[in-house]
């Protein structure tokens, strides 16, 4: 099985689990097989200096790399979705190292991921209230 970790820094096993999905800088593709960790290796996200669609890129990257599982401290609406829609089961985890997350999850210790409502981002305003118009 290969399960995604969102990762803080550089990846790897001793980094931490980023608290963010789609704005990670790095993603550790972990192998495990039975209840061990075989294998690990850590992909640049293509995500984390892209203008929009951060995470649905790393849904799709995670896709392309055959993961079953991704693990993150959340997610948004579209990677959620997209995640989803190919099979990957997200789940939470607090920030830990990325070993101790898959071990977590191997024990059956890691939460389901729930979907989010959208509108969480700061769309076209930029956080300035100045995104909307009452009139078309």
């Amino acid at each position: 099985m290969k399960i995604g970790v969102a990762s803080s820094g550089l990846g790897g096993l001793d980094d931490v689990v980023s608290p963010q999905f789609g704005r990670c800088r790095v993603l550790t593709i972990v192998e495990v097989e039975g209840t061990n960790i075989r294998n690990y290796r850590s992909v640049q996200n293509p995500g984390a200096i892209s203008g929009g669609g951060a995470g649905i890129q790393a849904a799709q990257l995670l896709a392309q790399e055959g993961c079953e599982v991704v693990i993150a401290g959340n997610f948004g609406p579209n990677a959620f979705q997209v995640l989803i829609a190919n099979g990957i089961s997200p789940y939470t985890s607090p920030p830990v190292k990325v070993r101790e997350a898959v071990e977590m999850f191997l024990r059956g210790e890691l939460p389901e991921a729930v979907p989010r409502r959208g509108g969480g981002g700061m769309g076209k305003g930029m956080g300035r209230g100045r995104g909307w118009s009452r009139y078309p």
